[in-house]
């Protein structure tokens, strides 16, 4: 389950990476909790501090793939996460001063959202230079699983430190956390990256990525999918800090723990892929997004606190288990020079349509109560599901039936053996290996350009 922390630049980037996740989503919380005391709580307003984080998403995302294919993703991600820091210090000496007004907020949104706009899609591709091929969706489970294990705590301790400390308090500490990753990315050693040779770069049009998942259906459908899934049901952010304290009249102490149930769940479905070592199928995928809208849809009817939470955990588990299941899709299925922009369009679609979904939600539950808005959500992803079913159905030839006999059961009959070829690099071997195609170890150089 943690074989990849055996390497010791994977286990920099994880311990970077728990560090200021933690900081993030206590910033986060406070963050959410400081916009419904300034608006008189109202969702419409959190839901357009959600829209401003996004924003930048939606803008620079492809230009920041374009930049992790030509450029040195280790330093990259060290400016970018400087720039977030200096952000976040900014914001909250304006909290700890006691100035803070809602346009801050919104201003200090966009400001981190660029940041991370540039940050993710590199830091997402990031991970394959890290280990070697037959460890990667490891690595990348147990990347999911440190996001989630931050998820838990980050919002329970800011629930706690939001009664004990105050705000500004909560403010200060997430800031101090948010600068880890600047010094565990100094400390990697570049010669033991895994990259792809310099040659074979070229200029790394936008557009030619574009194309490339134009013509893979295999890459298209997961894509396509989360675009939907992604801006409609994942707007946990706005929905479940209203719902906690408007429909539930939840207290700071208690506000996180929503959050945290369902970060509880995440991990759970982070966890449960770490096993894996070869590409997910798209039945797999397809069957974690149907029970997430299910769970999503029944969160929406709760009728108190305890009810919602408790569904929160299974909802979690597939949210977290459909989304690694996409990424894994995604990162094995694609040639190493086109991965910074093909993950670049796949954290577009996943995060960057948050601004619209986000701003719908708000809205939404502004006029016809949070509830209404999460259960809508649900249904929403459920039939999105149904349509990707559909969708791998008709391409692949394959075919679902139903037998109603004695033992009434579904079964899948596959069109083929196995699902269309794909680049040598996603056959993962059963053993260690010592090279990956187009992803050999640098030499030790100081010129060296390249989550």
């Amino acid at each position: 389950m943690f074989r990849s922390l055996q390497v010791k630049n994977y286990r920099l980037f994880t311990a970077g990476q728990m560090v200021k996740l933690i900081g993030v989503w206590m910033m986060f919380t406070a963050q959410d909790w400081l916009v419904l005391e300034l608006s008189d709580n109202s969702p419409g307003a959190l839901g357009v501090v959600t829209a401003l984080q996004f924003v930048p998403v939606m803008l620079l995302t492809l230009w920041s793939g374009r930049l992790a294919d030509r450029y040195d993703k280790r330093k990259l991600l060290i400016a970018a996460n400087a720039a977030f820091a200096v952000f976040a210090i900014v914001f909250a000496v304006l909290v700890a001063a006691g100035v803070v007004e809602l346009w801050h907020v919104f201003v200090s949104a966009l400001f981190l959202g660029i940041a991370n706009a540039v940050e993710t899609p590199v830091r997402q591709s990031f991970v394959s230079e890290l280990v070697e091929l037959h460890l990667l969706p490891n690595a990348l489970a147990l990347s999911a699983a440190t996001f989630n294990v931050a998820r838990i705590s980050g919002p329970a301790l800011a629930g706690v430190l939001l009664a004990l400390l105050s705000t500004p308090g909560v403010f200060l500490i997430s800031t101090a956390l948010a600068v880890a990753p600047v010094f565990t990315y100094l400390r990697m050693r570049p010669e033991d990256l895994y990259r792809t040779e310099r040659k074979a770069r070229g200029e790394a049009r936008v557009i030619d990525g574009l194309r490339y998942v134009g013509k893979r259906h295999d890459l298209l459908l997961p894509i396509s999918m989360m675009a939907v899934i992604g801006m409609i049901g994942f707007n946990f952010p706005v929905t479940l800090a209203a719902l906690a304290k408007i429909d539930f009249n939840a207290g700071p102490s208690t506000f996180g723990l929503l959050t945290t149930c369902l970060a509880i769940g995440s991990l759970g479905g982070a966890l449960a892929g770490t096993r894996r070592r070869a590409r997910p199928g798209p039945y797999l995928v397809i069957g974690a997004a149907l029970a997430f809208g299910v769970f999503e849809f029944a969160v929406g009817f709760a009728p108190d606190f305890v009810t919602a939470a408790l569904l929160l955990v299974p909802t979690g588990f597939f949210s977290i288990y459909l989304a690694q299941g996409c990424n894994h899709r995604v990162q094995m299925g694609v040639d190493p020079e086109f991965r910074g922009r093909v993950m670049a369009l796949y954290v577009l679609v996943f995060l960057g349509t948050t601004p619209i979904g986000a701003s719908l939600s708000g809205w939404w539950g502004e006029h016809y109560g949070v509830p209404s808005s999460i259960w809508a959500a649900g249904l929403i992803s459920f039939v999105a599901a149904i349509g990707a079913l559909i969708w791998q159905l008709r391409v692949s030839g394959d075919r679902i039936r139903l037998t109603l006999r004695s033992r009434p059961h579904l079964r899948l009959e596959l069109a083929r053996p196995a699902e269309a070829a794909v680049p040598a690099e996603t056959v993962a071997p059963s053993g260690p290996v010592s090279a990956r195609p187009h992803a050999e170890p640098l030499a030790r150089s100081g010129s060296g350009v390249g989550v």
